[in-house]
């Protein structure tokens, strides 16, 4: 995958720090890449409705 430089405010490198800490990354570009995983799991999970509870649909009652 070809790199992208990461221009990052003060706010966004602690957050960024705080999730490398949390799950033993090397590096800021890890802890980056990390979420946007995360992100991209979680949406396609929402997509697919993976571990959304089902119900059942009545029929018209005309």
């Amino acid at each position: 995958m070809p790199e992208q430089p990461l221009d990052l405010d003060q706010q966004a490198k602690a957050v960024l720090e705080a999730v490398r800490e949390q799950q033993g990354l090397e590096n800021l570009e890890q802890a980056a890449e990390w979420l946007l995983r995360r992100r991209i799991r979680r949406g396609a999970q929402g997509l697919t409705g993976r571990g959304r509870a089902l119900y059942e649909v009545k029929g018209d009652p005309r």
